[in-house]
């Protein structure tokens, strides 16, 4: 999938992906509106196309039709928790599918990226403060909030397990979980996993869509394999990120350079880049053996936000209600580089524990996990 659009992703075992795909686009889709839904196989050359049908009516199609080698596409209209319809893709996919071109087993993404982040934003009149800041930050905070909800509404719209984890990007493919936006964990005691993950994405090139799967047990064998010592660059802000996507890209481009497999990213570790922070075998080992409880006070105790942020929260939440009352707005551009500035370096950090039991780990998709992943790393005297 492209950079074009954020993207939410979720893993779940074969068996439990279609009551998976039924449970998320129930929750998304907008109430009583149909949906578009394509399904294909690469075990038989039928294809069907049902259009404007309601939902039930897809599920019981896709229930019909779902086998290791399927491809679902659905298209349907979802209401925003800001109360505003966008087009959405739900994309889900069987096992063999799945193996010839990792893409998630179920996924979804706006059709416009400009439906989760606007360029403009309408903004009260007669707020306490006004300026760039307050402007970033009621953008950012609206964002964060579709986010946060688009995102447990695919991976736990009903409070159960079935989905294991998640994450939310906006560059590229379901990379190293430590470098995207957002992560969901079905249960807060695996949130290391984010760590695991990202190690044997980074340092060994699996496709993270299908390496989410594998066991705690097999992913901790295969990270106390590595030599003594070994390191991985992390990109600790977007733009290195992308960087690092534009090499991923010319590497597979060439005959010479490109992954042997499909479920590869990349030949081998990732190359180092300028700006870099490091993460070493030894740090996620300890991480892995550190008690889930107080890994994720850590993270939480981490999740604080900085002085710029504090200063002016209550005034951007103070514009946001008047706003939502219908008080007379203007509108401001929040595109600019000195708003998109000042999301990248002060977006807080939500450790949002559910009542399901899992977790959700998020920012705005201007920045990466990485700076709260290496705040609590520290904080835990497992990094210097």
């Amino acid at each position: 999938m492209s950079d074009g659009s954020p993207y939410f992703y979720a893993w779940c075992d074969e068996a439990d992906r279609v009551d998976a795909f039924a449970a998320a686009i129930s929750a998304l889709v907008t109430r009583d509106a149909t949906c578009n839904v394509d399904i294909q196989s690469i075990d038989h050359p039928d294809v069907a196309w049902r259009r404007s049908i309601p939902i039930d009516e897809a599920i019981a199609a896709v229930r019909n039709a779902f086998s290791p080698g399927t491809y679902v596409f659905a298209s349907l209209p979802v209401t925003l928790s800001s109360g505003s319809s966008v087009r959405f893709a739900v994309v889900c996919n069987g096992d063999k599918y799945e193996r010839r071109g990792p893409s998630g087993p179920l996924c979804a993404s706006p059709f416009d990226r400009r439906d989760l982040l606007p360029s403009s934003i309408e903004i009260a009149f007669g707020g306490s403060l006004r300026g760039v800041e307050i402007e970033s930050a009621i953008a950012s905070i609206q964002v964060q909030q579709e986010i946060e909800d688009l995102l447990i509404r695919l991976c736990a719209p009903e409070a159960h397990p079935r989905v294991r984890t998640g994450a939310c990007v906006d560059v590229g493919d379901w990379g190293a979980p430590v470098e995207t936006c957002a992560s969901y964990h079905a249960d807060a005691a695996s949130v290391a996993r984010d760590l695991a993950l990202s190690w044997v994405h980074l340092h060994e090139g699996d496709k993270t869509a299908l390496a989410a799967g594998t066991s705690h047990e097999l992913l901790r064998a295969r990270i106390d394999a590595a030599p003594h010592g070994a390191c991985v660059g992390i990109a600790g802000d977007v733009e290195l990120l992308r960087q690092h996507m534009r090499m991923d890209w010319a590497a597979s481009a060439s005959r010479d350079t490109r992954p042997a497999r499909a479920d590869t990213a990349r030949r081998g570790a990732r190359a180092v880049v300028e700006g870099d922070a490091e993460l070493t075998r030894e740090t996620v080992l300890k991480a892995l053996d550190t008690p889930p409880s107080l890994l994720l006070e850590a993270l939480e105790a981490s999740a604080v936000p900085d002085d710029a942020w504090r200063s002016i929260e209550s005034a951007a939440l103070e514009t946001i209600a008047a706003t939502n009352e219908g008080v007379p707005m203007y509108e401001v551009d929040v595109t600019s580089r000195k708003h998109v500035q000042f999301i990248e370096r002060h977006a807080p950090y939500h450790v949002r524990r559910l009542p399901s039991g899992g977790v959700v780990l998020a920012t705005h998709p201007y920045r990466t996990l990485w700076p709260l992943w290496a705040d609590a790393l520290f904080l835990l005297g497992i990094t210097s």
